[in-house]
């Protein structure tokens, strides 16, 4: 995918919906072993939260693309002494030739993205989770045949996957809708965007009733109560958050169908029960295999193959 190299990966909207089908399609052909691809690079990774999934998938799949990967612990680099992030940039540009970046502010991703030459990758902010949703979007697209007219729906706190799911599915043609609490709705901004994008295509649906949310769909979607620094409002959220609860009576009001995704970690027993996340229904190990997947493609497009 010549027409990606070199640039950033921020968020979804960063690409088109033909070139995320091109990762997709690229995606599912590395991991049938359908075409080999060597990029003999270096990746940094600079993650300033705690990571199991991103870190082992990018490092795993740079190393098996015959590159190297150097992690930029902040604990053990300036970074974490109050190195400006301008200077880190510019500095880290003349070492790597890619940088995927887990931090707190989307402007600092932004910052990074405007100070280094090299492309930048955002592994998540409190803002977006975009590699997550590549991954799921391909998830999808194996369970499925296809991501098109196909209806997601997101039960829990809008955060940053919720941002990253609407924006994929209102690019990718598919409906999704968002079930939160009243006062842990999506940023408005973010929901404005992505219902501008599906506008006359595929629907974007807020409500606050996980009922009519799940009514009739194909993908059940959920994610932890309180994301990563939000620890400390975990136990207050708990009876606020039990309705959206994706649990064996929520799946009867599904598609028969349905898959249930979830990005990881999860709190088993909370957002939902171990009989979901070990069920039949469920691609949650399948989602999470398929972020090596999602990012190796992205990886060989941002980088070009040797």
């Amino acid at each position: 995918m010549e027409a990606l190299k070199g640039r950033d990966f921020l968020g979804l909207t960063d690409l088109s919906a033909g070139e995320i089908q091109e990762l997709l399609q690229l995606a599912a052909q590395l991991k049938a072993g359908k075409v080999k691809m060597q990029c003999s690079k270096v990746l940094g990774l600079l993650f300033y939260k705690a990571s199991t999934r991103t870190r082992v998938s990018f490092s795993v799949a740079m190393y098996q693309l015959g590159g190297q990967v150097i992690d930029l612990n902040p604990k053990m680099t300036q970074v974490g002494r109050g190195e400006p992030v301008i200077d880190t940039a510019r500095v880290l540009n003349r070492y790597l030739d890619i940088l995927a970046i887990r931090t707190y502010e989307q402007k600092e991703l932004e910052t990074f993205a405007e100070y280094a030459q090299i492309p930048v990758i955002n592994a998540l902010t409190d803002w977006e989770h975009p590699c997550q949703v590549l991954a799921d979007l391909l998830t999808i697209q194996e369970c499925f045949g296809s991501v098109e007219g196909i209806t997601l729906t997101y039960l829990g706190d809008g955060n940053n996957v919720a941002h990253s799911l609407m924006l994929g599915c209102a690019l990718m043609g598919m409906n999704i809708r968002v079930a939160t609490p009243p006062d842990y709705q999506p940023v408005a901004d973010l929901v404005e965007q992505a219902q501008k994008i599906a506008a006359g295509k595929t629907e974007v649906t807020l409500t606050d009733d996980p009922l009519t949310a799940t009514k009739g769909s194909q993908v059940i979607y959920t994610d932890v109560w309180a994301s990563m620094g939000q620890e400390d409002l975990a136990e207050t959220r708990i009876p606020i958050f039990e309705p959206y609860q994706v649990n064996e009576q929520l799946l009867t009001n599904a598609d028969p169908e349905a898959i249930v995704l979830h990005c990881l970690p999860a709190h088993r027993g909370e957002e939902i029960t171990d009989e979901v996340i070990e069920g039949k229904q469920s691609r949650v190990w399948e989602q999470a295999e398929n972020r090596m997947y999602a990012q190796k493609a992205l990886l060989v497009s941002l980088l070009g193959a040797d």
